[in-house]
């Protein structure tokens, strides 16, 4: 039975490896061919004639009709989808929720044939499982930190142009085609919600949503607040774009006085499990007590959840939000 079902999932893998390939090669072979094919669907006519555009905004979380219903209806889905659109991910949801399945299915049966353990089994398949999700978490923290850059100097891009006269979504188009991705894309959806009926109040709200950005919530609150209470527009976003930089030079000099105490705990973290090392090399008899005794392993267990929790602490002792 264990022998079928590894049989299984090796098949599916390999389905799946061979389907990835070939998707890799074509995309490497062919650069333009997924531009090409959009540009003729846009331009092309259906079997009996032209169709009524469709401009309703729709939700695909997998270009799968069957999975993408049954993704619509999960509970919670909302902030994976959040999270996929921060990260500005090439592919949908689906695919990553697929890609983590046959990942833990993989690493189950490589942890069963290896070692025979199921409990070695299940831990190689979640943190097999993980992978696409620690993916999307350092992909939206790059994308994001790239956004928190770019946004000082699109604000006062936005503060001259107020100045010359422009009106505010005029500036936020300028800034949108003068800025690349992320934040002349993410400015350019807003500026399309705008323009499709939707007022400059939800739009800013729905901007602040979509990206994790504290300095654009300030950003977004005060043009709301303007709006309705009135003031020098241009003013306001300039002290908005002065506030960011000194806070990223305020940063950064903390960065630097917390220098030695990051140093300090790699070293402390590191030194328990660089001596265990060590022991085992040079006296394995007397290290291996410590795991071949029930009071040993016992000890060895309290020991590493205080490591644990010393990183935790460390890591709130070095760490300061500005």
């Amino acid at each position: 039975m264990k022998i079928l079902i590894v049989g299984i999932v090796i098949f599916i893998v390999a389905a799946v490896v061979i389907e990835l390939g070939l998707y890799g090669y074509r995309s490497v072979r062919y650069p333009d061919r997924r531009k090409i094919q959009k540009r003729l669907r846009a331009s092309s006519y259906g079997e009996y004639g032209p169709r009524v555009p469709d401009i309703v905004k729709k939700r695909v979380l997998s270009k799968v009709p069957t999975l993408n219903k049954i993704l619509l209806h999960v509970t919670g889905i909302e902030h994976l989808e959040r999270l996929m659109r921060q990260a500005d991910a090439k592919y949908p949801l689906g695919f990553f929720m697929l890609l983590t399945v046959v990942l833990a299915l993989s690493g189950f049966s490589c942890g069963l044939l290896i070692s025979r353990n199921q409990l070695i089994s299940v831990s190689l398949a979640v943190l097999s499982a993980g992978i696409p999700l620690l993916y999307i978490l350092m992909k939206k923290k790059k994308r994001m930190q790239k956004f928190m850059r770019q946004l000082p100097d699109a604000l006062e891009f936005m503060a001259r142009s107020l100045r010359a006269g422009h009106a505010f979504t005029s500036g936020m188009k300028m800034a949108a085609a003068e800025f690349d991705d992320p934040l002349g894309s993410e400015f350019d959806a807003t500026l399309d919600e705008i323009n499709f009926g939707l007022s400059v109040h939800d739009a800013l709200k729905s901007l602040a949503h979509r990206i994790d950005c504290p300095d654009l919530k300030f950003f977004v609150v005060s043009v709301i607040l303007q709006r309705e209470t009135g003031g020098n527009l241009g003013e306001i976003i300039e002290s908005i774009a002065h506030l960011i930089r000194e806070r990223f030079r305020l940063q950064g000099r903390i960065k630097v006085l917390s220098a030695e105490g990051r140093l300090s705990a790699i070293v402390l973290i590191a030194l328990p499990f660089v001596a265990v090392i060590a022991m085992r090399f040079m006296n394995p008899e007397y290290i291996n007590t410590l795991f071949s005794e029930p009071a040993g392993r016992i000890a060895a267990g309290i020991a590493v959840c205080m490591v644990f929790i010393g990183i935790l602490v460390i890591r709130r002792m070095i760490k300061i939000n500005v």
